[in-house]
C-alpha cells in the first residue's frame, strides 16, 4: 500500500455543516454548508439496491462507494463529498492497515 498515488484519480470536494454567528429568528445560530477542501481520491461504486413498492409505483434506489483518499485524521462521519455533482454522506471511516497512510470511506449516494 506504499504508493496510492495512481488510485487517486479524481479530484473532489469535502465539506461540512459550519455554525455561523448569524442568527434565525428564534435567537438561535445558522448552518451553513461550507466547503473545506479539494482532496485527490479513487470512488468505486461498492452495492446498490432497488426499493419499490412504493407509492405512485415509485423506485428509491441506495447505492454505496468507496472512497479512498490520503490518510487525514480531520475527515468525519459527519462530512460529505461532492463529486461530478453528486453527493456523498460519510457511512463510515477505516484505516484499513492501521498505518495511517490510507483512508477508505464507505458512503452512501444521496440523490
Amino acid at each position: 500500500m506504499n504508493n496510492i498515488s495512481g488510485r487517486l484519480n479524481r479530484k473532489i470536494e469535502l465539506w461540512q455543516h459550519v455554525q455561523t454567528e448569524e442568527k434565525n429568528s428564534i435567537g438561535q445560530k445558522k448552518w451553513e454548508e461550507t466547503k473545506v477542501k479539494d482532496v485527490w481520491a479513487e470512488v468505486k461504486p461498492q452495492t446498490g439496491s432497488m426499493l419499490s413498492g412504493r407509492t405512485a409505483e415509485s423506485t428509491l434506489s441506495r447505492t454505496t462507494h468507496k472512497i479512498t483518499v490520503r490518510y487525514d485524521s480531520s475527515i468525519t462521519p459527519g462530512m460529505w463529498f461532492m463529486a461530478g455533482g453528486q453527493r456523498y454522506e460519510i457511512l463510515y471511516i477505516l484505516d484499513p492497515y492501521l498505518t495511517g497512510e490510507v483512508l477508505e470511506i464507505f458512503c452512501e449516494v444521496v440523490i
